[in-house]
């Protein structure tokens, strides 16, 4: 006990250190939670005027996601277990889905996480959910009759489905791709066996009107 030291001066300096850099991450937080909430609502109406045919719409509230996600990651990037919290992926990835869909309406193809400065992880995860978005849009066509489509968005469904599907990684390395890729594959069946059963009806119903010559 000889050696015992102890300074209740520096053991005030180390807390009152560690105070200030909770102070200032649990500051950040808030503004993360903010902008987090901004990216899924500016993303949720961006995908909603897609829906609606309003692509002006969609541009503004896609634009206004994409600049707090912009501004959301770099604010994070110092804090590793903020960047790359459930939080973060979950806000980030409704932007990515939101970009995909209306870069692929678009006709710009698909860009990547790269491209759109994005974690791997949110993007993967938006990607796995862009599946039910253009699920939702081949139903629409085919209540439109333009099966022909229909067919090419379930064909981009399927390939999504198949490059997720090749991701075998577990939870921890990649938290919700997994599942993500198993709703996809259910929504793709689904979605063929609703199409061919109403390509059958409609192609039975013009027999039926050819034959009474209608």
């Amino acid at each position: 006990m000889e050696a015992f030291s102890f300074d209740r001066d520096k053991l005030r300096r180390i807390v009152e250190e560690i105070d200030g850099y909770l102070e200032e991450r649990d500051q950040v937080r808030e503004k993360a939670i903010r902008l987090s909430r901004d990216i899924v609502r500016y993303s949720g109406w961006s995908v909603t005027s897609v829906h609606k045919g309003d692509m002006e719409a969609a541009r503004i509230n896609l634009r206004e996601a994409e600049d707090r996600a912009r501004q959301l990651l770099s604010m994070l990037e110092p804090y590793p277990e903020l960047y790359y919290s459930g939080m973060v992926n979950n806000a980030v990835s409704e932007y990515v889905e939101a970009k995909l869909f209306l870069s692929l309406l678009e006709g710009m193809g698909l860009p990547g996480p790269r491209e759109l400065g994005v974690p791997p992880v949110p993007y993967l995860q938006g990607l796995g959910d862009l599946v039910g978005e253009l699920r939702r849009l081949a139903l629409e066509l085919v209540r439109r009759g333009e099966y022909g489509s229909a067919w090419r968005l379930v064909e981009a469904m399927e390939a999504i489905y198949l490059e997720l599907r090749g991701l075998d990684y577990p939870e921890a390395l990649a938290p919700g791709v997994r599942h993500k890729a198993d709703v996809a594959r259910r929504l793709v069946d689904d979605t063929k066996a609703f199409l061919v059963d109403m390509e059958s009806r409609a192609e039975l119903a013009g027999l039926l009107r050819r034959s009474q010559g209608l």
